[in-house]
């Protein structure tokens, strides 16, 4: 976020939508999060719908790891 001139929110709590997270910003960060661990992450678009905060994407991207 900051590479495009936003600000970080200030905790987990953040609303995506009012920090301006786009679903092709999770896209990137899913991207990255692959690169990082070498693998494929496999999720399914349910399981997005319910992302709706910081703390939300983090913990998603958590369990996709554990997976």
């Amino acid at each position: 976020m900051t590479a495009q001139g936003r600000t970080l929110p200030a905790d987990d709590a953040a609303d995506l939508r009012e920090i301006g997270f786009r679903s092709l910003d999770f896209s990137e960060l899913a991207l990255r999060v692959e690169d990082e661990i070498g693998d494929e992450l496999n999720f399914d678009a349910p399981g997005l719908r319910r992302i709706a905060t910081v703390g939300d994407v983090l913990d998603f991207i958590e369990q996709l790891q554990s997976a």
